[in-house]
């Protein structure tokens, strides 16, 4: 399989180095050149699959050419060490619980799948790989957790200072050993826009192999594909056309249903859910798109302002916005009605949403009582509500739940690098670390 980039001005490449570049040199975001075709029969009987026989069937219909299938089912065997539960909070009403993973939140999916993966493709190379990953919240953590002391690769997050949660920052910034964890003077557009300019800087790829790890990265999005159908083989029998809301900020998720839609999994709508940052709903509802500096919110992981996989969300569906209505339905929610959504479900019926998943629930909720209520709808859940304990207090007043996975980084010790906004200052970092 070939891989092209969405600005079409660079020639297509092959899978590793599609995946060791991250992004294509003309700027552009790689994509495969065909998708596979899922055959209708399939879904007749994947109900009877467990996550992991599906992850690895789809996975093998994307990369089975790559990657030999031994070696695919041992990433997904060791990638997928965990559930993702499908739960009923109303009827027919589901959410699907990404938050089950070292990290708790849905980035672990993409993340620990590409470390392994990217780990596998640059396994002959003398130089060590150089991975650089923007975040605005929950890709850091994930990223970090997934490649924690992987051989032969250096990871650079960068977090914007003030703008991620102190229990996301403590996930970014204690880990150590190859992990490198920058903080900048910015916002999160400012970090994805250095980490765009660490790729294509020509004298430090020169000098050194650098790739990414944010969603621009294809080998994050292929398996943000997996749990699109494993939800839908929860609701395959119903028998019902199925509906996804997803919480939405660089837009990488919904390119994952979206690359699953076109595979061949049969979903009715989906809905491209956003916290104030409204680019994209205001793109679907003028046809002009047009990038904004980012707005701090309680949904924090959404808090972008122009959204990286735009680019392929339009290269799939095209950039008619009277096309995209036809698959795609997209609408904004402030803090305000996210919290009050939040405290509703909860005192309605004992489910607590973090502030995403309530995003993408406000989306499902208002496509339910406008469009249609003969759906199985699902929105995602994204992360634990217990990674924003100080936003949960201040909504759910006897809100107390710090899990395993998060009780026992509260206490380690932060290292970071800080720097300001600055490119030449970021890339003199990079080429330390490697000396």
């Amino acid at each position: 399989m070939l891989y092209y980039s969405t600005n079409k001005r660079s020639s297509a490449v092959s899978l590793r180095e599609a995946v060791i570049r991250g992004l294509a040199p003309d700027g552009g975001l790689y994509m495969p050149e065909t998708l596979p075709e899922i055959p209708v029969s399939y879904f007749d009987t994947i109900h009877r699959l467990s996550l992991g026989e599906i992850a690895f069937d789809i996975a093998d219909a994307f990369l089975g050419g790559d990657i030999p299938r031994d070696v695919l089912a041992g990433i997904i065997d060791d990638a997928l060490d965990f559930t993702i539960p499908l739960t009923e909070v109303e009827k027919d009403i589901y959410s699907l619980e990404l938050f089950h993973g070292p990290t708790m939140a849905f980035k672990d999916v993409g993340a620990r799948f590409m470390s392994r993966l990217m780990a596998w493709l640059y396994r002959n190379e003398k130089k060590e790989l150089n991975v650089i990953v923007a975040t605005s919240g929950d890709t850091g953590s994930a990223v970090a957790a997934g490649f924690y002391s992987v051989e032969g690769i250096n990871v650079f997050v960068l977090f914007p200072e003030g703008k991620v949660s102190p229990l996301q920052q403590k996930q970014i910034t204690t880990w150590g050993n190859n992990i490198h964890a920058v903080r900048v003077k910015g916002n999160f557009d400012d970090c994805q826009k250095l980490a765009k300019q660490m790729l294509s800087d020509r004298e430090l790829n020169a000098l050194l192999p650098v790739t990414s790890a944010n969603s621009i990265n294809i080998a994050r999005l292929i398996p943000q594909s997996f749990y699109y159908f494993h939800a839908y083989a929860g609701l395959a029998r119903k028998k019902r056309p199925v509906v996804f809301s997803v919480p939405s900020g660089n837009f990488g998720n919904l390119t994952g249903g979206l690359m699953a839609r076109a595979a061949g999994l049969p979903v009715h709508k989906f809905i491209a859910a956003t916290n104030i940052n409204d680019v994209f709903p205001k793109f679907m509802e003028t046809g002009k798109y047009r990038p904004a500096p980012s707005k701090q919110t309680i949904s924090n992981a959404m808090d972008v302002g122009d959204p990286g996989n735009f680019a392929r969300v339009t290269d799939l569906l095209g950039k008619n916005p009277d096309k995209l209505r036809k698959i795609i339905l997209s609408g904004s929610w402030s803090d305000a009605k996210t919290a009050r959504a939040i405290k509703d479900l909860y005192k309605n019926t004992g489910y607590i949403m973090d502030p995403h998943g309530a995003v993408a629930y406000l989306g499902l909720k208002e496509y339910l009582n406008k469009y249609d209520d003969t759906v199985s709808a699902v929105f995602l859940e994204t992360a634990h509500p217990a990674k924003f304990p100080e936003t949960m207090k201040k909504i759910i007043r006897d809100y107390e739940d710090l899990p395993p996975q998060l009780r026992g980084v509260m206490n380690r010790e932060e290292k970071f690098h800080s720097m300001m906004n600055d490119p030449m200052e970021l890339k003199r970092y990079i080429e330390e670390v490697n000396n």
